[in-house]
């Protein structure tokens, strides 16, 4: 993207999980998805005349594969919400530089450069726990670079010093100077290159379960099986219905010989009346589909 259009959309990438987060991933649930044919023509818009309304558009029908890929990293202790500031603004470089003339779709490219931008915020955020994870390494960790009197590997003499002045050892002293000097080996540039060239022929390679249909298609798949099975357990008495939910659906499932004690019968009519259950719910979502 230009800088103008970077600007233009700072409101669309910042203000959007700001707010409400499930309002947002409902508004950009609703926008609808581009045929190939559509997106082909947005890009070639956007790459031959600077059209920043085209560039919008791809933007806008693109944000909500954001919000699928950033509930990947959720794992990792830190915002949602933050995750996805982040993925949007590697979408829009993305679309930058996005080549129509590869035959691929753009999800297929963006995908590389979402991840690679949520990744730097991850590293950013969460790499102090694993560089620093004792008090005297976090010790160390913020005080060892203004020790050092140059960039250079500290002697000795050095070393033994840094370890008096800040009562560590001279071993956590030596790991800890390994650490900090460690770099990344980037296979592709980092995610923060402004060379329109900065990228390699890795990036057009399609990501495996990114096509655009499948994504939709699968959502609203387990959407309406959710659905469906809410309703069929509606179908259940109320003996069945605890059982399916004990045994199934909740989060510490009970075992047969414990629900068999709760209802004063035996496990093996427990297993009858849940294979029952079972089959009357699939009747009943058969019927529904």
């Amino acid at each position: 993207m230009t800088t103008d259009f970077a600007t233009s959309n700072k409101d669309l990438v910042l203000a959007g999980p700001v707010g409400s987060l499930d309002a947002y991933i409902q508004a950009v649930g609703s926008v609808a998805v581009l045929s190939k044919e559509d997106e082909q023509a947005l890009a070639h818009r956007f790459r031959e005349g600077d059209d920043l309304e085209a560039a919008r558009e791809l933007v806008l029908a693109h944000l909500r594969f954001v919000v699928h890929i950033a509930k990947g990293y959720t794992g990792y202790g830190l915002p949602l919400a933050d995750l996805i500031q982040e993925g949007n603004v590697g979408l829009m470089k993305a679309v930058k530089r996005f080549d129509p003339d590869y035959d691929v779709r753009l999800v297929s490219f963006a995908v590389h450069w979402i991840r690679a931008e949520i990744h730097e915020f991850v590293l950013k955020n969460w790499r102090i726990v694993k560089v620093a994870t004792t008090k005297a390494q976090r010790k160390l960790f913020f005080n060892l670079r203004k020790a050092k009197k140059s960039l250079a590997w500290l002697t000795a003499a050095e070393t033994e010093a840094v370890a008096s002045d800040l009562g560590v050892s001279i071993k956590e002293v030596t790991e800890m100077e390994r650490r900090l000097s460690a770099r990344d080996a980037l296979f592709d540039p980092a995610p923060d290159a402004d060379d329109d060239r900065a990228f390699g022929p890795a990036s057009y390679l399609p990501s495996p379960e990114s096509d655009p249909a499948e994504i939709v298609e699968h959502a609203d798949f387990e959407d309406d099986a959710t659905a469906q099975m809410s309703r069929a357990l509606t179908t259940l008495d109320d003996r069945s219905r605890d059982i399916i939910q004990s045994r199934w659906l909740g989060e510490t499932k009970k075992t047969l010989h414990e629900l068999a004690d709760i209802y004063g019968v035996s496990a093996e009519r427990i297993r009858q009346i849940e294979n029952n259950a079972i089959k009357k719910m699939r009747g009943a979502m058969n019927v529904a589909a």
